[in-house]
């Protein structure tokens, strides 16, 4: 009787471990799958290797694609973060199953490092999320650049604009080859022979119609080979009705004559500061002009000519509206700092408001030239041996031009040496 009750109890004990084991293995059966990462692209770069990626397209969108689908209630939980200052990159997200695509909703900036991560917020249509956040991080392709610019040229086998809708058309690019740049990560720069070599930019006034203003590029000039004392008309926008960049003859020096609006007292106007350096040192305390509050000093090292003639150089600009500042940058070193405040009293220049672009056809036309002063429509200076396009004497640009970029915006004086030394040799 007593083995009787054995066997019964171990037999009850078989059946119910069979029974828990059928509902165990039920249950396991209908555990929705774990969410993982399955692969991470850029056009044709993996984003999901060991190392991190470079040389991503500004223009590039991220697909990620996961072992099931995933929920698109969650994808809050992704983020993608410009690393150099740490701003949230406004992106449009969507899911496709077990596809999700992140789309910028602005080109990334060049030579900058993101970071993207995809939190443990992230779930699956079944309900499981990420057992711990993903990230990586990736480098876009060129030198580092400020966010935020107007436009942006690199000059890679084009004249196109790579952050808005100022391309050159193919009859505004005249006698233009595109060379090696400074360096391989700076891709290839726009070569100019010195005597017809113009690119044309339409509607410039757009480019320099605003209160704060930077204009940061890359130049390197070589010497004529027909007259080593001619200077080198590097851009213009109308000449000194808008702006204009040149380098003096014999490397002795530049300057950046600039168009600026005013309002003196409801009387509205334009006016142009021509803000010439020599490097000499002289600013407003030691028998330089008054308005000049900073003056570099370069006689003891060369002169402008050590810093400018057959080198690259990395040249900036800046206009502060509310400080009616305006400095100059060279290689990421301040040269010269002018404040409008300074100006003698009653002068237009202190009631300065903004750039402004002053050209009035035809003396000049409205579009923005690179290795000219002015477009081949103006008729400003056309008489002059040095100011004519069509003649061989004129200043034109002899040398390389790279990342021209413009902002309506103050750079600082930071931002333009980060610049300089992720561009430099």
């Amino acid at each position: 009787m007593k083995n009787l009750k054995v066997v019964f109890s171990f037999l009850l004990a078989v059946g119910l471990f069979a029974t828990m084991s059928t509902l165990i293995t039920s249950c396991d059966d209908d555990e929705p799958p774990a969410l993982t990462l399955v692969s991470l692209t850029a056009g044709s770069i993996d984003l999901n290797g060991a190392t991190s990626a470079t040389g991503v397209p500004t223009g590039a969108t991220i697909t990620a694609e996961f072992s099931t689908e995933v929920d698109p209630a969650s994808v809050s939980a992704i983020t993608l973060e410009r690393q150099f200052d740490a701003a949230a990159y406004a992106s449009t997200i969507t899911v496709d199953g077990k596809t999700v695509t992140i789309n910028p909703n602005t080109d990334f900036s060049t030579g900058t490092l993101f970071i993207l991560e995809f939190g443990a917020g992230l779930k699956s249509t079944g309900g499981k999320t990420l057992t711990t956040a993903i990230e990586r991080n990736f480098s876009t392709e060129g030198t580092f650049a400020v966010p935020g610019a107007v436009a942006h040229w690199t000059f890679e086998d084009n004249a196109n604009d790579i952050i808005g809708s100022y391309d050159a058309a193919a009859a505004q690019i005249v006698d233009i080859t595109y060379a090696a740049g400074r360096k391989a990560d700076a891709g290839k720069a726009a070569s100019f022979n010195g005597t017809t070599s113009i690119i044309e930019i339409s509607n410039g006034d757009q480019l320099m119609n605003t209160q704060n203003f930077t204009l940061s590029f890359w130049v390197k000039a070589t010497e004529h080979t027909d007259n080593v004392d001619k200077g080198h008309f590097v851009m213009g926008l109308g000449a000194f009705y808008g702006f204009q960049f040149e380098i003096f003859g014999g490397y002795g020096g530049w300057k950046l004559a600039t168009r600026y609006e005013f309002n003196n007292a409801g009387t509205i106007n334009t006016i142009t500061e021509d803000n010439a350096f020599n490097g000499d040192g002289k600013d407003a305390t030691n028998g330089g002009w008054q308005g000049f509050a900073f003056t570099k000093d370069l006689t003891a090292s060369g002169g402008p000519s050590a810093i400018i003639k057959d080198k690259w150089v990395h040249m900036v600009y800046t206009y502060n509206s509310t400080t009616k500042q305006g400095i100059y940058y060279a290689n990421g070193e301040k040269m010269r700092e002018l404040d409008f405040d300074l100006w003698p009293d009653g002068d237009n220049k202190t009631f300065i408001t903004g750039l402004k672009y002053g050209g009035v056809e035809p003396d000049v036309k409205n579009e923005l030239a690179f290795g000219f002063i002015q477009s081949r429509a103006g008729t400003l200076w056309d008489d002059e041996p040095w100011g004519g396009y069509a003649q061989a004497s004129a200043n034109h640009f002899k040398g390389l031009l790279d990342d021209v970029i413009i902002y309506h915006k103050v750079l600082t004086a930071a931002e333009v040496t980060s610049m300089y030394n992720s561009g430099k040799p």
